[in-house]
């Protein structure tokens, strides 16, 4: 299963109620150990996006920063990577030595190397970067009439948690003002059930010869019998996707990685009629940015069943109330309600989502 924690849900700045955009997704094996829940030392996770103050957001919570494996940057504005240094500093303190794995556009590498220098941050571990642009670059075919790279759309980075639990992250262009990428992330387990009965029926005692066979492992037992775990085993692969999206004013550049997921995260900065004023202005320039209805057109279009909103601007009183006169929440939430019919949250600071392959649920914070 999957368990999402928005570490902030503000677009540009922060405001006293949430903070900029960070979204925190635990990779949990609930079969990695004889069915057992995961203990918090083998809870991988990944960062998706790290705003000011994210290091802040994740102190408030029970996620360990020595447990992260990837770090997903969407784009360059600040309100998405500003928090990464202080991230990855406060990580080296506390004694982090294990690689970790960093995807995202070209500069953010440029950035942390500059940074390292002007600061003399010096980090104990190694950062295995991929850089977005290199990944989308399809190299030319020997067989082909031409020999020019051209952009991909799409690219994958596999990744192995372990040896039954992988992850693949999908990598999808969108359109923002500066390059910005949506990932989709889809865990692979790898279920291994032991077949208790068989091995009552020839005698094997329940002693750690269980154990090896559950794990993959072939067993010798002292009477010379030897023992093939696939033999014992029945093993089954369970899937998990959910999309994040970066700034984004296409929704459908995102039709394809949606199909089969089972939950987009995406922003939705403000509604129609706050993107009407903005673009009415003598001096108007096009954020491009997602408004509301557009992506609740989107969501209904390819049957979305499940679909969390971000990224919400700060004019956008925390509070639900639609007889307000102050802009708030509710404008949001009608908005989205008038075009879309699936289930819907509206994002909030420390909210919590868990993803399993009964649907989507909104854990308590």
């Amino acid at each position: 299963m999957l368990h999402l924690t928005f570490l902030g849900t503000s677009a540009g700045v922060p405001t006293k109620s949430r903070n900029v955009t960070g979204l925190a997704i635990e990779c949990l094996n609930p079969f990695g150990s004889a069915g057992h829940q995961p203990s918090r030392k083998n809870k991988p996770w990944i960062l998706v996006d790290c705003g000011e103050a994210t290091q802040h957001q994740l102190l408030k919570t029970n996620i360990s920063s020595h447990q992260l494996a990837v770090i997903c940057i969407t784009h360059v504005h600040g309100d998405h990577c500003y928090g990464l240094p202080g991230m990855l500093a406060s990580m080296a303190m506390s004694g982090r030595k294990q690689p970790l794995t960093l995807i995202a556009p070209q500069a953010i590498e440029s950035f942390l190397k500059v940074l390292k220098q002007t600061t003399q941050l010096y980090l104990p571990f190694e950062i295995n970067f991929v850089a977005i642009e290199e990944l989308l670059v399809s190299k030319p075919n020997s067989d082909a009439n031409s020999s020019l790279e051209t952009e991909q759309v799409s690219a994958t980075v596999s990744l192995d948690l372990s040896a039954t639990h992988q992850l693949n992250i999908e990598v999808i262009k969108l359109s923002h003002r500066v390059d910005s990428y949506g990932f989709r992330l889809t865990q692979t387990l790898q279920t291994i059930k032991l077949d208790i009965d068989k091995l009552k029926e020839q005698g094997v005692e329940p002693t750690e010869t269980w154990g090896k066979l559950q794990a993959g492992q072939d067993v010798t037992l002292e009477d010379g019998r030897q023992l093939k775990s696939l033999d014992y085993t029945h093993r089954q692969v369970q899937k998990l996707s959910v999309v994040v999206a970066g700034d984004n004013d296409t929704p459908q550049l995102l039709s394809e990685a949606v199909q089969g997921a089972s939950v987009l995260v995406h922003e939705a900065t403000y509604t129609q009629a706050v993107l009407d004023k903005i673009m009415a202005r003598p001096d108007a320039f096009d954020p491009m940015h997602t408004p509301v209805q557009r992506i609740a057109n989107f969501a209904q279009s390819v049957n979305l069943s499940n679909l969390i909103l971000t990224h919400f601007s700060a004019r956008y009183q925390p509070y639900d109330d639609p007889e307000s006169k102050t802009t708030n929440m509710a404008d949001i939430r009608l908005e989205v309600e008038r075009y879309y019919q699936g289930k819907l949250w509206l994002a909030r600071d420390f909210m919590r989502f868990e993803i399993s392959d009964k649907g989507v649920r909104q854990l308590p914070s």
